[in-house]
C-alpha cells in the first residue's frame, strides 16, 4: 500500500515538471484561445442592451407609518411579478408597438426583480436594439401598470423611473469571454500535457527500469557515440596543448 502512495506521488510530481517543462506551451495556447475569443466576440456575437423601469406597488390604504400595508405591499409585488409577464399584457405590448414577435419571445427577453424588502419593481428588457428596448420596456410598464389595477381592482402600481435608451451594452462581456478563453487554452493544453505523460512508458534513465519493469538495475553500458564524440574532444585538446 505504501508503495502505491509513493508511486502516486512520484507521478503527480512528474506531471508537474512535465507542465512546468513545457510552461512557455501552455501560456502560449492560453493567449491564442484568448485572443480567438475577443475576435469572436467582437465581431460574431450579437450585443444585447438593457433598459430598465422601475414601479412601486401601492395598496388603497397606502400610509409611511402602516405596517400592515407594507407587509400587504410586498406581498403583492410576487403577484405582480407574473401579471406583467403574462399573455394578455405582452400581446397588447407586441400590438401597440407593432413588434414582429410572439409573447413566449419577448417574455424570455423581460426580467421582474424585487429587491428584498421593498415594494419595488424593476423591469428590465433585453434587445439587440437599444431605442426598441427602452421603448418595449417603458410600453410594458404602462400596459401593465393598467392591466393590474383592472383586474385586481387594486391601486395601479405607480412607474417612478422610466427606461433610458442604453448607451453600453449589457452582454456579452468582452474581458469575461477573454478571460474564459485563456483559461480554456490553459486547460485543454495541460490535459494534452498529462495524457501524452501518462500514456508515455518509455524508458529514459535508469530509474525507469525500476519503476516500469521492476528490474533492479545492475549495471550500465555508456552510448558508443558519446564515447566516440568524447574521445575526439580530448585528443583535439592534446593537439592543441602541443
Amino acid at each position: 500500500m505504501e508503495k502505491n502512495i509513493n508511486d502516486d506521488e512520484i507521478d503527480l510530481l512528474e506531471l508537474f515538471f512535465a507542465i512546468r517543462r513545457r510552461f512557455l506551451a501552455v501560456v502560449a495556447t492560453g493567449l491564442f484561445f484568448g485572443c480567438l475569443a475577443c475576435i469572436f466576440t467582437k465581431f460574431f456575437m450579437t450585443p444585447i442592451y438593457t433598459s430598465t423601469s422601475s414601479m412601486l406597488v401601492l395598496t388603497k390604504e397606502t400610509t409611511l407609518a402602516s405596517l400592515a400595508d407594507l407587509q400587504m405591499g410586498s406581498q403583492l409585488t410576487n403577484d405582480y411579478r407574473i401579471l406583467i409577464t403574462s399573455r394578455p399584457v405582452l400581446e397588447e405590448v407586441i400590438e401597440n408597438l407593432k413588434l414582429d414577435t410572439d409573447y413566449k419571445t419577448l417574455a424570455e427577453s423581460i426580467t421582474v426583480d424585487n429587491p428584498s424588502d421593498t415594494r419595488i419593481l424593476n423591469i428590465a428588457v433585453n434587445n439587440p436594439d437599444a431605442e426598441l428596448a427602452a421603448k418595449i420596456v417603458n410600453e410594458l410598464s404602462g400596459v401593465s401598470s393598467e392591466f393590474i389595477g383592472d383586474k385586481m381592482e387594486v391601486t395601479p402600481p405607480k412607474i417612478i423611473e422610466e427606461g433610458e435608451i442604453p448607451t453600453v451594452k449589457s452582454s456579452p462581456s468582452m474581458m469575461k469571454n477573454t478571460l474564459l478563453g485563456i483559461l480554456l487554452g490553459f486547460l485543454i493544453s495541460g490535459g494534452i500535457i498529462v495524457v501524452v505523460t501518462l500514456m508515455d512508458d518509455t524508458i529514459k534513465c535508469e530509474e525507469d527500469i525500476e519503476k516500469y519493469l521492476g528490474i533492479p538495475m545492475l549495471a550500465s553500458v555508456p552510448d558508443r557515440k558519446d564515447y566516440i564524440s568524447t574521445g575526439r574532444k580530448n585528443k583535439n585538446k592534446k593537439r592543441k596543448r602541443k
